[in-house]
């Protein structure tokens, strides 16, 4: 039988059963047991679409024995997406737990996440530990969460969400499979030329005791610029208050032991989180696996399961480079979250503005600014993050004036926030409850990742997570403020994946590296123009498929390039 969708699930004797479904997601013909689960999809090429319990789990070996399926839903992340979408955000979200759910019974905890091991890549194609969950209730809490999907305020968007989260684990385990290619002789030469020698043991590079010197000799005693502690009690002593050791407040300091300090600070990030230890840990055969994880923060932004993928520094992109023959196309979107403001709040003039694939902020400058782009520019990303003291306050009312409907649609999901409400983005992915969900640390998520000034300042949203209480109305505020803009472009984004693996699969290209608003493809040189045009299509068909026919447009900056530092 050659139905649509196929759940796969395991079998008590240690096979797999599979069995078709109808629309209900009831099984509508005879479970057949098959002895492998590689064997039983290949078998079975014309199914559109299947249903197992995680991506995680099956997706890694199919594609170590060569078999890659179109479509699939994702039973564990569909339970997460309903769960937050029920206010529930934080319950166990396995198979397992549902199906208990559902029946009454004590809901068994989830299991621990598995922990990256550096070095281990292989263990990315092996099973993760999951409670057992017998086939037939597989099947039960599939149909069940089809119905939960009927019973949100748009189903169709809810179920549209459920299958671009699904697709993102299918192209996560891909790039995990591919891996981003890496030559590990360049970065070893770019080591040695900003670290020099090292020495033995855990001692630190030549460069960096030489520089944690001069901070020593400047302020006259013995001061270990590693410890942002003692760094600031030797400027105390030296008359000199600051708060912290980040940058931007340093470089306010006139002191002798500024300059050497921001440059060890910089050099001593490279070293412990691209050092040389991590590219023996890391990178395998001319590759980088970092683990992709979709969804991985309250927002729908990715993370990765260690190895510091979406931190890489510029200078430490030189070692990434296309084998030979082929080529890097480098995707940035460009000024992704404003044109996703203009096309969920329906804002006439912002989805006019957004409506040219030209620079947003300078046609914003010239409607609403008298042509100044910076303050367009901070107005609009005032009204997203929150951002609104000072001169903020009135580029805002600047901007309100202008764009009601854009303004009052980021104001109406702060104020939600604010009185502990929840707040959904456009296709429904909800934010955490007002108790125990994070919500102060997202006070400092509020700004853009385009402005994150460096690693340890860049906002950390994996700290948003159920389970911390958070009395600060304001700061929750300026979170959901966020949340609906930010959580709406995740949703684009994978969309624009997924039409993104659609339109390449029959090339050689492959996915490589993602991270929020920019996306790479490793092909050969032959095959680069055909994946920059399908990137550009991808952008806006995710556009119309997620917002519906809207003017705005979501362009790129595409760069085909051999090395990723040279895309910059």
């Amino acid at each position: 039988m050659n139905a649509e969708r196929w759940v796969i699930g395991a079998d008590e004797d240690g096979g797999v059963l599979v069995g078709p479904v109808g629309d209900d997601g009831r099984l509508v013909g005879p479970a057949v047991r098959e002895a492998d689960v590689v064997e039983a999809v290949r078998r079975r090429a014309g199914v559109g679409r299947w249903v197992w319990r995680s991506t995680a789990d099956v997706y890694p070996r199919l594609l170590a024995a060569g078999v890659r399926v179109e479509r699939c839903y994702d039973v564990e992340a569909a339970e997460a997406l309903l769960l937050a979408y029920e206010g529930r955000l934080g319950e166990p979200r396995s198979a397992a737990a549902a199906w208990a759910r559902g029946r009454r019974r004590p809901v068994p905890p989830d299991p621990a996440p598995r922990a990256a091991v550096p070095g281990a890549q292989d263990s990315l194609f092996e099973p993760t530990a999951a409670a057992p969950l017998p086939f037939d209730a597989l099947v039960e809490v599939y149909a069940k969460q089809l119905e939960r999907h009927e019973a949100t305020a748009h189903p169709g968007r809810m179920r549209l969400l459920t299958a671009a989260e699904s697709a993102g684990m299918l192209v996560a385990a891909e790039m995990n499979g591919a891996g981003l290619p890496w030559r590990a002789d360049v970065h070893r030469d770019v080591l040695t030329e900003l670290l020099g020698e090292r020495y033995g043991g855990a001692g630190e590079p030549r460069r960096l005791a030489e520089l944690a010197d001069e901070v020593s000799a400047a302020f006259g005693h013995r001061v270990r610029p590693d410890l942002p502690a003692d760094v600031v009690k030797a400027f105390a002593r030296a008359g000199v208050r600051v708060r912290s050791t980040r940058r931007w407040e340093l470089e306010e300091i006139d002191h002798p032991a500024v300059r050497p300090l921001l440059e060890y600070k910089s050099l001593y990030r490279v070293w412990t989180a691209h050092g040389w230890s991590w590219l023996q840990d890391w990178v395998r055969d001319g590759r980088f696996r970092p683990e992709y994880t979709p969804g991985g923060t309250v927002t729908g932004r990715w993370t990765t399961n260690g190895g510091g993928a979406l931190q890489i520094p510029k200078v430490i992109r030189r070692a990434v480079v296309a084998d030979p023959g082929w080529r890097l196309v480098v995707a940035d979107a460009d000024q992704m979250e404003p044109r996703v403001l203009a096309a969920i709040s329906r804002d006439r003039g912002l989805m006019d503005v957004a409506g040219s694939p030209e620079d947003l902020y300078t046609r914003l400058s010239d409607r609403a600014f008298s042509g100044d782009r910076e303050h367009a520019k901070l107005a609009l990303l005032g009204a997203v993050y929150g951002q609104t003291s000072g001169d903020g306050l009135k580029n805002l009312a600047a901007l309100r004036r202008r764009f009601p409907q854009a303004v009052a649609y980021v104001d109406d999901a702060a104020r939600a926030g604010e009185e502990g409400r929840l707040v959904r983005t456009w296709l429904g992915r909800t934010s955490p409850p007002a108790a125990g969900s994070g919500e102060d640390a997202l006070g400092e998520a509020g700004l853009p990742q385009e402005d994150a000034a460096e690693p340890e300042d860049a906002p950390r949203e994996d700290a948003f997570t159920p389970g911390y209480a958070s009395t600060n109305a304001r700061a929750r505020g300026r979170f959901t403020r966020n949340f609906v803009v930010q959580g709406s472009a995740a949703e684009w984004a994978l969309l624009m994946l997924a039409a993104l693996r659609r339109a390449t699969a029959h090339l050689r290209a492959e996915l490589v590296f993602f991270q929020h608003d920019e996306v790479i493809v490793h092909c050969p040189a032959e095959e680069a123009q055909e994946v920059a045009a399908a990137v550009r299509e991808a952008g806006d068909l995710a556009g119309r498929i997620a917002f519906g026919e809207t003017p705005v447009r979501f362009p790129f900056t595409t760069r085909v390039v051999r090395c990723y530092a040279d895309a910059k």
